[in-house]
């Protein structure tokens, strides 16, 4: 029997925390749909992530303001993807940040995007119809930028690690408190989606440089908060692990010619025992190994998505 589409069929409500990692930081996460989080500055506040719809980030909001009732200054993208960006008229944030490579990834696949997203996870476009259009970032930059948080607070850095799950993801890094919110290029306990992704990279030098940091406390794109050197420490070994292991099956199939089909079913056979039980593992996997065939084919950058295409892969990969 073939599959439901992506997310087709994940119509269960999620249950959402809201956990305090610091004085003034916050995570809201919720069983494996998409992290968003929030640092108070002395008079201010940055919010990292925008979540899908904005019914959906006044939700956020909402549980937010029981904390705090400091106006949104920042609003930080970590990269394009529509379930990350497309809430963000809720805040009516003064400045909206992403990297210089996501105002332009928004450019050219924007539209594109923000129908395949939806169409694969209708359950996060709650009132599709409220979003008023494609977010765009007022503020961007190339490498790092740090915002001063006010009085003792100490900064807030915003850093682009190398490219990884996009071309464009940038990490959100309090040093003061040793808080990494890392957005999608780590996940804690939940599968990697990786069809706009640079495997290579993002498993070589890009994570060296985020491990780097010394984190303490690591907010990814989904799963539960790492707390402590262990648990942050193995939730990259994860994400790395899940990306080597793509990259030695896929390399295999096409290496003796191989199939597209064969590399993913032999993808899936290498990870399912391991992270087959974690969320999104079936929605994401034929997508994933569909992107990694084409860059370990030659394809530089990901070929757009299309609700077309995702179609099209999905019936030949999962069918």
């Amino acid at each position: 029997m073939a599959k439901p589409f992506a997310s087709s069929a994940d119509t269960a409500a999620k249950e959402q925390t809201l956990e305090v990692l610091a004085d003034g930081v916050y995570a809201l996460t919720a069983e494996g749909d998409p992290n968003i989080g929030a640092i108070e500055g002395e008079d201010f506040v940055v919010c990292f992530e925008a979540l899908a719809t904005p019914v959906a980030a006044r939700k956020w909001l909402a549980m937010l303001r029981e904390h705090t009732d400091k106006p949104v200054r920042y609003l930080v993208l970590s990269h394009y993807h529509a379930v990350r960006v497309l809430g963000a008229s809720a805040f009516d944030a003064q400045t909206v940040v992403a990297h210089e490579t996501t105002a332009a990834l928004i450019a050219e696949r924007g539209m594109e995007d923000w129908a395949s997203e939806f169409a694969r996870m209708p359950r996060l476009a709650e009132a599709a119809d409220s979003v008023p259009g494609l977010t765009w970032p007022t503020l961007t930059f190339a490498d790092r930028l740090t915002l001063d948080l006010g009085g003792d607070r100490g900064e807030l850095v915003l850093q682009f690690h190398g490219r990884g799950h996009t071309e464009g993801d940038i990490t959100a890094w309090l040093p003061r408190h040793r808080i990494l919110f890392a957005g999608d290029l780590v996940e804690a306990r939940a599968a990697l989606y990786t069809g706009d992704a640079f495997h290579r990279d993002w498993a070589g030098d890009t994570l060296d440089r985020l491990a780097a940091l010394g984190a303490e406390q690591l907010v990814g794109g989904r799963g539960a908060v790492s707390r402590g050197r262990a648990e942050v420490d193995a939730a990259i070994a994860q994400t790395r692990g899940f990306l080597q292991v793509m990259i030695r099956e896929v390399g295999a199939v096409q290496g003796r010619g191989g199939t597209l089909k064969e590399a993913f079913e032999a993808t899936h056979a290498a990870l399912v025992d391991d992270y087959g039980h974690w969320p999104i593992f079936e929605h994401c996997l034929p997508f994933d190994v569909s992107r990694l065939w084409d860059e370990l084919s030659g394809v530089e950058r990901p070929v757009i998505w299309t609700a077309e295409r995702d179609q099209e892969v999905w019936a030949r990969l999962q069918g």
